[in-house]
């Protein structure tokens, strides 16, 4: 994780104004916005409570890691997470195009499965995953479909 530690290492101290080697609550959060996270408000209120609290208001760069922390290792989970279904999705789209078609949804499902499913029985998973009804899967209606079960 050196790459992460330089990142946060490199937004620290832009938000650190007077280079006295602490962060005010108030610029945490247009912090955590240069290195892409955007925090709900329900998270900023929490941060900063947290801050508040725990350092008076300001915290150093450990305690802007030991923040920030758990919040990349999430992002880092969700992309290996969007990798794996890049993959998935790979599998089905045979031709490479950027969607699954009726003969590679069929082509797929026959070897996942190791039997030939029915026409009708294709056509109706096919229906109820081609959410804009273009006659094929593209990948969010892949993801859809995943995240619906």
């Amino acid at each position: 994780m050196p790459e992460e530690l330089d990142e946060l290492q490199l937004a620290f101290k832009e938000f650190d104004y007077d280079q006295d080697g602490y962060l005010h609550y108030k610029d945490v959060a247009d912090c955590m916005r240069t290195m892409g996270y955007m925090p709900t408000e329900m998270e900023l209120i929490e941060i900063i409570q947290q801050i508040k609290m725990k350092w008076g208001g300001h915290v150093d760069f450990d305690d802007f890691c030991e923040l920030m922390g758990p919040r990349m290792l999430m992002e880092t989970a969700h992309m290996v997470g969007m990798r794996e279904l890049h993959c998935a999705f790979k599998q089905f789209d045979c031709n490479g195009d950027g969607r699954i078609s009726f003969e590679e949804l069929k082509e797929s499902m026959k070897t996942l499965l190791g039997e030939k499913l029915k026409k009708g029985e294709l056509e109706e998973i096919l229906s109820d995953i081609d959410l804009n009804g273009d006659g094929t899967v593209d990948f969010d209606e892949f993801v859809m479909m995943l995240s619906a079960r």
